[in-house]
């Protein structure tokens, strides 16, 4: 597979949240120092690029030895842009202005700082083991939707329908239900120039840690992955 698996990061500059959220500092490093440093010790992943519409951004990605080989167009850094046109705009630049077409592509979000490369490995393995479409990285919920209810007025009703409310009236009852985390997402390359679908339609998942899986999106979650991360590197009591 040597030349064709990438990685690819989505680092626009815009954020809601946190100001310039994908560089803003965790432990002294911006966010995407993280991504860019477990990505380079993976065992399968050829080449590490930064998809970003700013020149800032774009120094520090190389800083830490990303390349950057583009900046992204404005149109598709907005706040509403989905993956699909960021990902279908970097494997065309490689491809038209390199003549590199990989097979596989790594989704890695700069939000996901205490995923590491053993959680890259084993998704990129796992889709090179059993030729499926994607591979994703999941946890388990520890909010189940079986308890869940909506409310109209002061009124509650439950949000999953014609169940059995006796059946499972212990939480160790319940199935196990898994949402993504949005860790890692490695993909066909060609479901997404050929079929225009990131994931394609067989999808496989991969159980990541919850403790590596914190979601950058607040300045709260900044400081729980801050503790966390001084926890796996013996630095905190807590």
């Amino acid at each position: 597979m040597k030349g064709k698996i990438i990685a690819i990061i989505p680092a626009r500059s815009g954020s809601k949240g946190i100001s310039m959220k994908n560089i803003a500092k965790l432990a002294g490093k911006p966010l995407i120092y993280y991504s860019i440093k477990e990505c380079l010790k993976s065992k399968f992943i050829d080449r590490v690029i930064v998809s970003t519409d700013s020149k800032k951004i774009a120094e520090i990605a190389r800083k830490y030895g990303a390349e950057v080989p583009f900046i992204r167009p404005d149109d598709i850094a907005k706040d509403d842009t989905p993956d699909l046109p960021v990902f279908i705009h970097a494997l065309k630049f490689l491809e038209e202005k390199e003549g590199y077409k990989p097979e596989y592509v790594v989704n890695l979000r700069p939000t996901c700082p205490l995923r590491s490369v053993e959680d890259i490995d084993n998704a990129v393995s796992k889709i090179l083991n059993e030729k499926c479409d994607s591979v994703r990285t999941i946890i388990k919920v520890h909010q189940h939707p079986y308890w869940m209810v909506e409310k109209e007025e002061d009124k509650l009703f439950a949000f999953m329908k014609n169940i059995d409310r006796d059946k499972y009236y212990q939480r160790q009852l319940l199935p196990d239900l898994f949402i993504t985390n949005g860790g890692v997402d490695v993909m066909k390359s060609s479901n997404i120039l050929e079929k225009n679908s990131l994931y394609g339609k067989d999808i496989r998942g991969v159980i990541m840690p919850s403790n590596r899986s914190v979601d950058i999106d607040t300045t709260l979650d900044l400081k729980l992955a801050e503790l966390l991360l001084k926890k796996s590197e013996g630095e905190s009591e807590y």
